[in-house]
């Protein structure tokens, strides 16, 4: 469940399995680039889902007046809008070497991820962040792993300019490059009324986004009165959700929020594993002293350690160190490998994590402490998590959860019971 893992507990289990787990969506065909599967594949798996014909009508799931909250006064849907946004979202023409595209690293074949650890960009760099699924994004509080766009539309725009992901150096290169296309000229026209423009490759691409929308699932129905839904430890699970294991403190699920997170930022102690945090917000701090523009820190972002600040790249506030945005709960089975740098290949890892209280570091949120879950609750609480993926991911998610709990069985990388037990403590060495 979360791709981010936020906070409290370690119910910000997180997702399916990575690239080391055997059960993976079906391989790209060898026509595809970065590792994605060919664009025309592609658009056939999504001509098969069953999108909604009109995003202004609410989706199940969804509170209608939360749904119209979400959409733009000034990028209000309509099909010449949608049509125009699908067709931009897989176009590589979008980067500056002509093989990277939205759905590059958000593969319909895929989840609408890329399944990797970390994405791959132009020139085959690869960043530092793991690629969140495009399904149900559009209800998110903010974009990206630190928030630093606050709705898919403004999302959509700084992967186009930034040198690690498509690469072009402005906007203006981007449009360039499809501007005299005479379709594209006919489907702005219709679409927004004026020729090619950077900011409407933004909106179209968003308004396409909104009608990813991927919330009907077993637990749904469960919580309709089929009692039938859902398995005994799934529900068994469900109230450890909301008791000893305090996933719902960062994941809620109610009416107005059906993706079950709270859309904040937390520091689960992830980034301590590896980094030292204070000479890093140093560092960073130094830069953007210098150039605080929005390009600026998505570089930061993502093309080096300093992609471990998360929120504080974005909000200069030292508490934010290490943060980054709880993960929707959505679809997780099947959106793994999990956390902001896919460092985590199963559900159990994830759970692993939270069990033993994160990782030690000056900046770890406060709600994160050893809840001592036994095997037996572990697995109740994965039980629940797989009945959140939508219905029609019914297959590859039995899959995917059969492969991640054979990788468990002999990889618990994660895994501390004394710490778990609070045998021992966070900031003691083993042995003590």
């Amino acid at each position: 469940m979360l791709r981010t893992l936020a906070t409290t507990g370690l119910c910000a289990l997180a997702a399916a399995c990575t690239g080391t787990v055997d059960a993976q969506p079906p391989a790209p065909s060898a026509a595809g680039t970065h590792g994605a599967a060919p664009m025309t594949e592609q658009i056939e798996r999504l001509a098969g889902m069953g999108l909604p014909a009109d995003p202004t009508v609410a989706p199940k799931g969804v509170d209608p007046k939360i749904w119209a909250s979400t959409l733009p006064a000034d990028n209000q849907p309509s099909a010449a809008r949608i049509e125009l946004g699908k067709k931009l979202y897989f176009d590589t023409r979008l980067s500056a070497d002509n093989t990277v595209s939205c759905a590059t690293c958000h593969d319909t074949t895929r989840t609408f991820t890329d399944r990797r650890p970390t994405s791959e960009g132009i020139g085959g760099q690869v960043g530092r962040r793991n690629a969140p699924t495009t399904m149900n994004a559009m209800l998110l509080h903010s974009q990206f792993w630190d928030g630093r766009a606050a709705t898919v539309d403004d999302q959509a725009l700084l992967p186009i300019i930034n040198s690690v992901e498509m690469g072009h150096k402005t906007g203006d290169d981007a449009v360039a490059a499809i501007k005299d296309d005479p379709e594209y000229q006919k489907l702005f026209q219709d679409a927004y009324g004026r020729a090619p423009n950077y900011q409407d490759v933004g909106k179209a691409i968003g308004t396409f986004e909104r009608t990813l929308v991927f919330l009907d699932a077993p637990f749904d129905a469960w919580l309709a009165g089929d009692a039938k839904a859902i398995s005994d430890d799934a529900k068994a699970g469900f109230v450890l959700f909301n008791g000893k294991g305090r996933c719902m403190t960062c994941h809620p699920f109610n009416g107005s929020n059906p993706l079950g997170s709270d859309g904040r930022f937390h520091n689960i102690g992830v980034s301590a594993r590896h980094q030292n945090f204070t000479d890093l917000a140093k560092k960073a701090l130094d830069i953007l002293a210098k150039d605080g523009s929005e390009a600026t820190m998505d570089e930061l972002a993502l093309g080096g350690d300093t992609s471990e600040l998360g929120r504080f790249i974005v909000s200069r506030i030292e508490s934010d160190i290490g943060g980054f945005r709880t993960p929707q709960l959505r679809n997780i089975a099947i959106t793994a490998p999990y956390m902001h740098d896919g460092s985590m290949q199963t559900l159990w890892d994830v759970m692993d994590h939270y069990n033993r209280g994160g990782e030690a570091n000056p900046y770890l949120d406060g709600g994160i402490e050893p809840l001592n879950l036994s095997e037996a609750e572990i697995d109740q609480l994965v039980a629940f998590m797989v009945t959140l993926t939508d219905k029609r991911f019914a297959d590859q998610n039995q899959q995917d959860l059969d492969a991640q709990r054979a990788h468990a069985k002999d990889n618990r990388p994660f895994r501390e019971e004394d710490l778990a037990s609070r045998r021992r403590l966070l900031f003691e060495k083993k042995g003590k």
